[in-house]
């Protein structure tokens, strides 16, 4: 009973933290249901019959407490203490504000990328790359790159969510369970992975059994890294992912520096430490942030709550990096020049041309974060300065909003393809930098690639406009027809054309991935209104 009464407790406190004075038990009966209570939950965890009667019990105490007409919700209560009262004139200031402080954040987000670029140029290596790999080898690391982000994509999608969502609440003590949870059964899911890779290559001998070890490491440690960083994001600690992959990178480089060690295994020893920094910070930050702060609510982690909860989460952080890298598995498998030594084969001209085209997408993710924060925010002051009876002019103000997101990042997009132009064409660019200039096929599939990166950056944030609000229908559905778009088009365009026009198939799927996301996101942002009362 002891458990019941305070389990019971803390939710009331979380009802009045989220919705204040609730008006009527069916409220109360919504609020206990986005919370991912059950009916089944109830007995065991509260002592009640349903959610119905813990639901009327949770009313009936709220509205006996004395100071019940005071009641205010979390984000009411901050605005109180913060005194802030933003009117529509404000919204130029604040907007500017929001990006002079989120647009470089997101962009400083990118530092490990930076400092992966840096020790490139510096050493001809960084923490999974070396210059002087021959075509097999660059082909086991990056295989192993690849299955490592596949495998793990879908996990760190669900850790941004789910982990996010109690972070949220204060309740660390489930964040943490969830964290854990997710990183190790992504860690078991890349062990099954690599298990059934190696079941087929017995019998149709796809890879040799060196290359293949190569490509399970790569893959196991790539996949561990991306786990463990995950959660920095969720805990608002991404500054560790900076130090991991400095203090990593450095002991690479004295290792192969130093030693007479494989490259491989400096590598290893490198992603290794990083992992290790960032796992052993995990633990002890949450070993002192619920010490401090947690209520302990007595409440059991529930795996099939988090699976249904989270399953079209999964599948999106999935299909996105499968998505990203088809066309270069299409581009390898071409034997149009001849036939290939392994069934996969790294082909540098093309990787080089999606190296630099990619920078396209990573340069725009600081518009993307400030679109999604601009978004949040507004949602709760329109919705306190807008009249109930007026709510197309709610919904016209995120039109308008949406369509400034659209502006800005057509106008970064600009800005990067001058930069790429000078890494192509200066004097202190590739060329200054590797002595040899890129050919003719990296120069045409970054062109073709750095505008597929824009659309599909357009259609992730069409896609993250309906995440906020709960709805990952379509945002899932675009990015599997995308797949399917890119397979189809790169398949036959590599295969009767020439091997680089794979490429293609990734800009057509992209621009459908955009133009899916687009069409829906204009019923979404029309019935605004709705979608933002339905989440909340």
């Amino acid at each position: 009973m002891k458990n019941h009464y305070e389990n019971t407790e803390f939710l009331m406190q979380s009802v009045k933290d989220k919705i204040g004075k609730p008006v009527s038990s069916r409220v109360v009966i919504a609020t206990i249901e986005s919370l991912g209570i059950r009916d089944i939950d109830v007995p065991s965890d509260y002592g009640f019959e349903s959610i119905k009667s813990l639901a009327d019990y949770i009313f009936k105490e709220i509205n006996s407490l004395a100071d019940y007409s005071e009641l205010k919700n979390s984000k009411e209560k901050e605005d109180i203490e913060k005194h802030e009262t933003i009117q529509v004139s404000d919204y130029v200031h604040v907007k500017a504000r929001l990006f002079a402080k989120h647009y470089p954040l997101g962009i400083l987000h990118l530092l490990p990328v930076f400092l992966q670029i840096a020790a490139i140029i510096l050493f001809g290596y960084s923490l999974w790359t070396y210059i002087g790999f021959n075509e097999i080898q660059s082909t086991a690391v990056v295989l192993g790159v690849m299955v490592g982000l596949i495998v793990t994509g879908g996990f760190v999608q669900v850790i941004g969510r789910q982990a996010t969502f109690y972070w949220n609440y204060e309740d660390y003590q489930m964040a943490k369970e969830t964290i854990f949870y997710l990183i190790r059964k992504g860690g078991k899911s890349l062990l099954f992975v690599i298990f059934v890779i190696s079941f087929f290559n017995i019998f149709f001998h796809l890879f040799p059994f060196n290359v293949l070890l190569v490509i399970f490491t790569y893959a196991f440690l790539i996949g561990l890294l991306l786990l463990v960083f995950a959660p920095l994001h969720t805990i608002k600690q991404r500054w560790v992912i900076s130090v991991a992959i400095l203090a990593g990178t450095a002991l690479a480089v004295f290792a192969k520096e130093k030693t007479t060690l494989l490259i491989y295994v400096t590598h290893w020893i490198g992603i290794s430490c990083a992992i290790l920094i960032s796992f052993l910070f995990l633990i002890f930050f949450f070993k002192f942030k619920i010490k401090k702060n947690q209520n302990h609510t007595n409440i059991r982690f529930k795996t099939p709550i988090l699976l249904y909860q989270n399953y079209k989460y999964f599948f999106y952080g999935t299909a996105v990096y499968i998505f990203i890298f088809i066309d270069r598995i299409l581009a390898w498998t071409s034997d149009t020049e001849g036939k290939l030594p392994l069934i996969v084969y790294f082909e540098k001209d093309y990787e080089l041309g999606m190296d630099l085209a990619i920078l396209v997408f990573l340069l725009m993710t600081g518009v993307l974060e400030y679109s999604i924060v601009s978004f949040t925010k507004f949602l709760d002051i329109g919705q306190k300065i807008t009249s109930f009876d007026t709510p197309e002019k709610f919904n016209k103000q995120f039109i308008k909003m949406y369509w400034h997101s659209i502006l800005l990042l057509v106008l970064t997009c600009v800005l990067i393809s001058i930069l790429i132009y000078y890494i192509i064409t200066a004097s202190w660019g590739y060329k200054g930098q590797f002595n040899q200039s890129l050919d003719a096929v990296s120069i045409r599939v970054c062109i073709i690639a750095g505008i597929g990166y824009f659309f599909l950056a357009w259609g992730m944030l069409n896609s993250l406009y309906m995440f906020t609000l709960g709805r990952p229908d379509i945002p899932v559905k675009g990015i599997i027809l995308a797949c399917v778009i890119n397979v189809v088009v790169g398949f036959i365009l590599s295969r009767f054309v020439s091997y680089e026009y794979s490429v293609i198939g990734m800009f057509c799927g992209s621009v459908f991935y955009m133009c899916y996301t687009f069409v829906e996101s204009r019923k979404f942002f029309n019935n605004l209104d709705y979608y933002y009362y339905a989440a909340y």
